[in-house]
């Protein structure tokens, strides 16, 4: 039997630290279940997966489609039946779209994103994803001829984006198996199209968003399988999340939580925050959604080698299944905590959107008022000046959607709200945002 006195020590010894976190900010214990989907991610099949794309020697959005063995139409075949081979749970189709001859698309085509989802208890979505479509541009062209491309050249894309599509297949497997129910539904999606200008994840989203349906967070992944740049550079311990701004944007909330939820899920991986929509002068499919007004980032590999991207060189020797397994379990990690989460709250009214933020009666005062979140359970109100980018500062307020901050300026601060839930999941932190005050030309005299 343990005495009271020491009883009481132990406790404090407990207690202490935690309080202590908990006073220095949201700290969340790690949720067993999530570490074990994280760690459900398995190299092997990764590496599995991407040798059968690379297998189909083209994935060319316009190559063969009859084949069994060759061409894009095998390729998305065998994916569908691998996301049906997964689980019961999820339901595969084929994404198709009609697309007409125009710019890079030298003919009509069905370009066709192959489709799994695994059903939540609202129709709220999270997308995790990546391209399967591959482009040789340095064997592009037919023999004898400088401009009738050739899309049956070898174009094995192991890494571009096999790696993606990979991460996306194995995280399709490791949710459906892990026995937990969510909140948001999760989309597993492998797009088609990418190399003629983000073609299938544009027409989806474009779709989507006419239907006014509500995406939470697209985790889009594009080149995620190698720590060897083509500088010589081994970097197999970050990852590169890229963001479209302004700093309050709901992608750049995503890219901020997913960094926050790898630091508790996937400690030994550094996310590395960039803030712009993609590389420099290039872009993907997560574009797609931004352009739809859905939140969304894209995950790039910390050191690329641009001389086998595009090319026959892009095989599977060059890739590292040990790093491409934490890039999927920094996805799985954060898609699962949204997924999880109650929705973030909004914090705008009327059909102007405008932010439901005041300066109190005193006028010095912050009074902040937000929608209720189904399932919350409580409410964090975040802010930091208003030139830092990041938060600062955090506050839990209870099961309320209005809170007062006495002598803080609303002109000093940016203010963020987050929901959280009975289980302690979080959601995105949405911003108050300053509109643009609308501004009439001035009519001069002649």
């Amino acid at each position: 039997m343990i005495a009271p006195r020491h009883f009481l020590s132990v406790a404090l010894s407990v207690l202490l630290p935690v309080v202590a976190a908990a006073q220095a900010g949201p700290r969340p214990d790690t949720d067993p279940r999530i570490e074990a989907l994280v760690a459900a991610v398995s190299p092997e099949r990764l590496r599995a997966i991407v040798a059968k794309l690379e297998s189909f020697g083209t994935r060319s959005t316009l190559s063969d489609t009859v084949s069994a063995t060759r061409g894009i139409g095998a390729a998305r075949r065998w994916i569908y039946e691998e996301f049906r081979r997964s689980s019961p749970k999820l339901q595969v189709s084929f994404d198709r779209h009609p697309v007409a001859q125009q710019g890079r698309i030298t003919r009509d085509v069905d370009v066709v994103n192959v489709m799994a989802v695994l059903p939540g208890r609202s129709p709220r979505r999270v997308y995790i994803s990546g391209h399967y479509d591959t482009v040789n541009l340095r064997g592009a062209t037919a023999a004898g001829s400088s401009s009738q491309p050739n899309h049956d050249v070898d174009a094995p894309g192991a890494n571009d984006d096999g790696s993606g599509t990979a991460l996306t297949m194995e995280l399709a497997r490791v949710f459906a198996e892990s026995g937990l129910e969510f909140d948001a539904t999760l989309v597993f999606i492998a797009w088609a199209g990418e190399e003629q200008g983000l073609i299938g994840s544009m027409a989806h989203a474009t779709a989507l968003a006419d239907a006014k349906g509500v995406v939470e967070a697209n985790f889009n992944n594009d080149i995620v399988g190698s720590s060897l740049g083509g500088n010589g550079i081994i970097d197999g311990e970050s990852v590169k999340v890229y963001s479209l701004g302004p700093e309050d944007s709901m992608s750049r909330s995503l890219a901020r939580y997913i960094q926050r939820i790898a630091s508790l899920y996937v400690p030994s991986h550094t996310i590395r925050l960039m803030a712009r929509e993609d590389r420099f002068g290039r872009g993907s499919d997560h574009s797609s959604f931004t352009a739809n007004n859905f939140p969304a980032v894209v995950f790039r590999e910390a050191n690329e080698n641009y001389r086998r991207q595009h090319s026959a060189d892009d095989r599977i020797e060059g890739m590292d299944f040990a790093y491409l397994a934490q890039n999927a379990r920094v996805n799985a990690a954060g898609a699962a905590s949204i997924a999880l989460a109650p929705p973030a709250p909004s914090v705008v009214a009327g059909e102007r959107g405008q932010a439901m933020i005041g300066r109190g009666p005193s006028g010095y005062d912050a009074d902040l008022r937000w929608n209720a979140s189904p399932g919350a359970a409580a409410y964090r109100i975040y802010w930091r000046s208003a030139w830092a980018n990041d938060w600062q500062h955090v506050k839990t307020v209870g099961n309320v959607t209005q809170h007062r901050m006495p002598n803080v300026n609303i002109d000093d601060v940016v203010f963020g709200v987050s929901a959280v839930g009975p289980d302690g999941h979080e959601s995105l932190v949405s911003a108050y945002v300053s509109p643009n005050r609308p501004m009439s030309r001035v009519k001069m005299s002649r």
